[in-house]
């Protein structure tokens, strides 16, 4: 029963009361997938995601390499990119949320409405956000829970948010293949998601946990739409100049190895760290940094629309042949 309530739609409510207790830790995730479907179904989650046109994934195998950045500076450079775009980006790193503080708004809370859930907005309405921070009243609360309530956590933020009309909605996933994963590709799946960003580091330890998000991607049918080597190089604040502090050319041989296609390089830049850090947007101060022109032809080349070949090669069968070779 209690499992039950925790689905409902008074889930947020108790949550920020604190009135939820432990949930029965002993269903496992098929028992839950089927409880959650009997609550939602598939055609709730098909009508309230009808307006939301192209769904990007951000992965990465190994913690530690930015991914939450990246997939807030992706959302940011989809939304500049053109103009008129909307931008959704869902945070379901339920244990680590940085989304809001990135972006600014770890202060905002979100409502309700008949329709549902209302997103924290920004950027006149063109940036709609979710992530579990706004619930937690404490920022420095921890959220301890079991695969089966971050599985219903996940489901509701999607079958239960208004997001209105999107042009992009990126979802930013925690590290590894966990019940996250697989909650958030189930419920996504029917919905014909774009596909997967994967981000990695140059170092070689990165680039094989980054291989099994590949291999994942694989396995759950996901398209790879590429893949981007952050922390490639620092940038001097002061003459410009890039270092190669770790190895460099490791996410090109790794994209290689997938296949999929190479997106570009994201470098180290003290300026662009002290910015996010204060919810500033970067792209739109710093214009002309390396960064920033990676980040936007990054957020251009995913606008492009891919062709049957590019599709069929983020899910080739050559993983494992080629995975030792990098």
């Amino acid at each position: 029963l209690m499992m039950v309530s925790s689905i409902g739609s008074t889930f947020f409510d108790m949550l920020r009361a604190k009135q939820v207790a432990v949930t029965c830790i002993f269903l496992d995730h098929a028992v839950v997938a089927t409880m959650i479907a009997g609550v939602y179904g598939l055609d709730a989650v098909r009508q309230r995601m009808a307006s939301v046109k192209h769904i990007i994934l951000v992965l990465s195998g190994k913690g530690g390499v930015g991914k939450s950045t990246v997939a807030t500076q992706l959302a940011l450079g989809l939304m500049m990119s053109q103009n008129d775009t909307k931008v959704g980006i869902l945070d379901i790193d339920l244990c680590g949320p940085s989304v809001p503080r990135m972006l600014g708004v770890e202060d905002a809370q979100i409502y309700s409405c008949p329709d549902g859930w209302v997103p924290v907005y920004k950027f006149d309405q063109r940036l709609a956000i979710m992530s579990i921070g706004f619930l937690l009243g404490d920022g420095n609360e921890a959220v301890v829970w079991r695969g089966p309530k971050k599985t219903a956590m996940i489901q509701q933020f999607i079958a239960d948010v208004c997001w209105g009309e999107l042009d992009y909605l990126v979802i930013d996933t925690p590290p590894g293949t966990s019940d996250e994963h697989l909650a958030v590709v189930e419920c996504v799946r029917q919905l014909r998601p774009d596909g997967a960003v994967l981000v990695t580091t140059p170092q070689g330890l990165s680039l094989s946990d980054v291989m099994r998000e590949a291999t994942f991607c694989k396995k759950a049918k996901l398209n790879i739409l590429g893949l981007i080597e952050n922390m490639s190089g620092f940038v001097c604040p002061h003459c410009s100049e890039c270092s190669k502090v770790f190895s460099s050319g490791g996410g090109e041989r790794l994209a290689s190895a997938i296949p999929c296609p190479f997106l570009g390089r994201l470098p180290l830049d003290p300026n662009f760290g002290r910015t996010i850090g204060n919810g500033d947007n970067f792209l739109e101060h710093h214009p002309d940094n390396p960064v920033s022109k990676s980040i936007m032809s990054i957020a251009r080349s995913l606008r492009e629309p891919r062709t049957d070949k590019d599709q069929a090669s983020s899910t080739d069968t050559t993983f494992a042949s080629q995975s030792h070779s990098i």
